[in-house]
């Protein structure tokens, strides 16, 4: 065994037992344990982990604890723009109501009602998206690389804080996506819906668009209007990003 100190910081908080939250404790690893292997037997996910010092050195979750080690684990900072300008999700099956809120900011988000775990993990290394649930032992799974622990309960609150995570205000672009389908809708004429739409429809509203997929018609309706004003209280970036194509 080697007994180490630790400290958390900041949110990680949550994840470890109540005796251990804002304080400095000893805690005996296993024989030739990673920090990777420390952190989460306390309850942390590897995706949760951002900085981390050993004896007052920066140091990597890969590095073994040594008997006598000082180690200091802070959560994730919020990633600078130039580190998340391709922003790909897959949501658990807890999580329909952020993925929809994140394909209303034009961001790939993958849902489904029922998705398991393995199919998550698959996904996720695949495709090389981002992970989000409520689920700390789906994030300890060693293939997945990014991730994010939602805290919150509320669709709203959950969209602050993945926003407020990888800074979505700078490439959301906002009603550009099947709010069902995940796929990038595509312009149509009014000609084209017309017989989709009613004509009271066609009459007054001249942009459109269509979903590639599942066929359905958008325009900038009342819908659209609610939609919009919903997402610039949300506090997830500037008001009138809501208002760019």
């Amino acid at each position: 065994m080697a007994t180490a100190t630790f400290r958390f910081h900041g949110e990680l908080s949550v994840f470890i037992a109540r005796e251990y939250r804002n304080v400095v404790f000893d805690y005996a690893c296993a024989r030739a344990a990673t920090l990777k292997h420390a952190v989460e037997a306390l309850g942390v996910p590897h995706t949760e982990v951002g900085r981390v010092l050993v004896d007052n050195e920066p140091a990597t979750l890969a590095r073994i604890v040594r008997p006598g080690n000082i180690v200091e684990v802070f959560p994730h900072e919020a990633l600078p723009a130039r580190a998340c300008e391709q922003l790909t999700f897959v949501a658990d099956a807890h999580l329909g109501g952020l993925a929809r809120f994140l394909r209303m900011l034009g961001f790939d988000t993958l849902y489904e009602n029922a998705i398991a775990d393995r199919d998550i993990v698959a996904i996720a290394a695949r495709e090389h998206r981002i992970v989000l649930t409520r689920d700390r032992e789906l994030l300890k799974r060693r293939e997945i690389a990014r991730g994010r622990f939602v805290h919150a309960m509320n669709p709203e609150a959950q969209l602050r804080e993945v926003a407020a995570r990888y800074t979505l205000a700078l490439h959301m672009r906002p009603f550009t996506l099947c709010l069902l389908c995940n796929l990038p809708l595509e312009s149509i004429s009014p000609a084209e819906v017309a017989s989709r739409v009613a004509e009271r429809i066609t009459g007054f509203y001249t942009e459109f668009s269509r979903c590639p997929g599942c066929k359905r018609i958008y325009w900038k309706g009342s819908h659209w209007t609610r939609m919009r004003d919903m997402l610039s209280t949300l506090g997830v970036g500037p008001t009138d990003a809501c208002h760019r194509p």
